[in-house]
């Protein structure tokens, strides 16, 4: 196993540099939607810096979520400001000859119009002439119809520019596997819990995330190629594409008047996901440090390195370090980690071989674990190249966890044996140990009274250690539902029902999402053939439902088979209809829907789409 270096806690750069340029606040910093609800509020989180850390937070995670407080508008350099505070991502407006370019606009349109006020107010009532998305997460793109609609980029003022492969991915993550996600989002952000020294205290790249209206605005714009040029607004953009690292489709872009570099996400002020705890596709994090070198050789003369979240660095010199101690650590997880594979060992035993950075990357404030964790880093490098199945035989065709459990605790003497022996384990401290045997009651006997306070007691205690904000949230959390049961924050409605979403999708998009709804084992009894007719845009699709699986075609039904009903009407009617702010019937019955055929096609079709839950168990069966 590595030592562990010695951090220098005497080190002020940190602090000084995340209220560096501070021009304005929000006060109070409590963003409200039209309805008067919070979507907003970074007051809650005032007791990090009016505090000493106490004994349930780590030392470093407080640090680091004290930084993360600072809320404001900053200016990085002459022409160049970044909105810091209102929400989970950085908002950067860049100033133009005759307006601004504003960057990554938050996730809500609540808080990006916020921002924009901030910067008004300050710096005049500039127009917004392009928005520009570093990459496909929903928090850097979410809230752009805070800074401008839909109908100026219709008419052609305002330009949205995004990298090769945005939208894509943009629905991949947020609307094919939105549910899942956003459910265990709610562990990895910490939704649910309080916010205090009990509760949750950031994540590492932020505090938390806003609750308003999501929107998306298509781009205009698309960058392909790494080293295109554009000119926005009289600003000079060099473009670098960074896809497959960070997220699947990203970039960042070069300043050359200016010689500032906005690295997106590739680079922040603590160590990354390779695979984040909500789920996603597994990242490439060889790519992710190629990247990296890459940019460095790009973008050389760079003076000012400002990112999608954390605070600015400013200098040639803290510039070129920063680049390199990032690309490096993210290096050296990927090549240890496949070092040790090829010799056999597996993710978990990975894990506890890789348990910190060597030299001088292990006394790098802007690597530690605040977000990512070497822990599941590293066995996510494993998953990416050797996948679930470890290899041993005995772990190819295991039990599901329910009856899986059952087994165990028969084995051990019973639920209250195990438990019984678990109390010891935990009077030992061995709290990890604890956590695995009473999953296994749980699993087996859920209203185990004594199993799941217990258990509650550990993930706590485990929680208040962690140096990972994330890993925190998860202990926690999976304590507060052991104990009040499983509730949604606060804004956890399904994003793709929003309008706004909705109306920045393309029909193909939607007729997908509609397809990874479908029941299939129901759905295989039926043949179903629905001819949809969308007037205001001018496109026809085919709905075919057949084995069991939902085909969207665009155009008419191959062979020439007649549809069984016909649907005429626009999208915008549709896509209030799949908002739930209206239904077919009713717009059937007004005129605006009109359908030709066997009207009960469109009702069994409807039958056999499943709802996602807003909620379903993670520390229960």
């Amino acid at each position: 196993m590595t030592t562990k270096p010695e951090l220098d806690w005497n080190d002020s750069t940190d602090r000084d540099n995340a209220t560096r340029g501070l021009i304005d606040r929000l006060e109070p910093c409590v963003i409200r939607n039209d309805a008067g609800r919070v979507v907003w509020d970074n007051d809650r989180w005032d007791f990090l810096t009016k505090e000493e850390c106490p004994p349930t937070v780590h030392p470093g995670l407080w640090r680091q979520a004290g930084h993360n407080t600072a809320q404001g508008l900053f200016e990085v350099t002459p022409g160049f400001y970044q909105v810091r505070g209102l929400d989970v991502s950085n908002m950067t407006i860049v100033e133009g000859d005759t307006g601004v370019v504003v960057i990554d606009p938050l996730v809500s349109k609540e808080c990006a119009a916020a921002g924009l006020e901030l910067y008004r107010r300050n710096r005049g009532d500039r127009p917004v002439r392009a928005v520009v998305y570093t990459h496909s997460h929903g928090d850097h793109f979410g809230g752009a119809l805070g800074v401008t609609t839909a109908e100026e980029v219709a008419a052609g003022r305002v330009e949205i520019v995004a990298p090769e492969g945005f939208m894509e991915h943009a629905v991949s993550e947020n609307i094919f596997a939105g549910p899942a996600m956003r459910r265990r989002a709610v562990y990895m952000y910490g939704k649910s819990l309080p916010s205090g020294a009990e509760g949750t205290v950031g994540f590492g790249i932020a505090q938390g995330l806003s609750t308003g209206t999501i929107g998306l605005l298509p781009p205009t714009r698309t960058i392909t190629r790494t080293g295109e040029e554009l000119v926005l607004d009289g600003v000079r953009f060099v473009f670098q594409l960074a896809p497959d690292a960070e997220a699947p489709s990203e970039m960042n872009f070069y300043f050359p008047d200016h010689r500032v570099l906005l690295i997106a996400e590739m680079v922040n002020h603590t160590l990354h996901n390779v695979l984040t705890l909500r789920g996603a596709l597994v990242r490439d994090a060889r790519a992710w440090a190629t990247y990296i070198t890459e940019c460095i050789q790009l973008f050389a003369e760079a003076d000012v390195l400002m990112g999608s979240h954390n605070w600015p660095t400013w200098g040639h010199a803290d510039v070129r370090r920063i680049l390199t101690q990032q690309r490096d650590a993210y290096g050296y997880l990927h090549d240890q980690t496949v070092r040790l594979m090829n010799r056999g060992l597996t993710g978990p035993e990975i894990a506890e071989e890789i348990t910190a950075f060597p030299g001088e990357l292990g006394s790098a404030w802007n690597i530690r674990g605040y977000y990512g964790s070497l822990s599941h880093n590293v066995k996510a490098v494993y998953q990416r190249y050797m996948g679930w199945f470890d290899g041993n035989p005995a772990h190819l065709w295991q039990h599901p966890p329910v009856a899986q459990a059952k087994r165990y605790v028969d084995f051990m003497g019973g639920a209250d044996a195990v438990v019984a022996r678990a109390r010891q384990s935990f009077d030992a401290g061995d709290l990890r140990w604890v956590a695995e045997v009473l999953n296994h009651v749980l699993f087996a006997e859920p209203d185990h009274s004594e199993a799941r306070e217990l258990q509650a007691l550990a993930f706590e205690k485990l929680g208040h250690a962690q140096e990972n904000g994330v890993w925190r949230n998860f202990y926690l959390t999976g304590a507060q539902e052991l104990r009040a049961g499983s509730r949604g924050p606060a804004g956890s409605e399904p994003h793709h029902q929003s309008p706004d979403m909705l109306a920045g999708l393309t029909t193909k998009h939607i007729f997908q999402s509609m397809a990874v709804r479908l029941d299939g084992p129901r759905a295989a009894a039926h043949r179903l053939l629905l001819r949809w007719e969308f007037e205001d845009i001018d496109e026809v699709w085919t709905l075919l439902v057949g084995n069991g699986v939902l085909t969207p075609m665009r155009g008419d039904a191959p062979d020439g088979e007649a549809p069984q009903l016909t649907l005429r009407l626009d999208r915008a009617t549709f896509n209030r209809i799949l908002a739930r702010q209206t239904t077919f019937a009713d717009q059937i019955g007004s005129g605006a829907v009109v359908a030709e055929g066997n009207a009960g096609v469109l009702t069994t079709l409807y039958g056999l789409l499943e709802e996602p839950p807003l909620h379903f168990a993670i520390a229960l069966p």
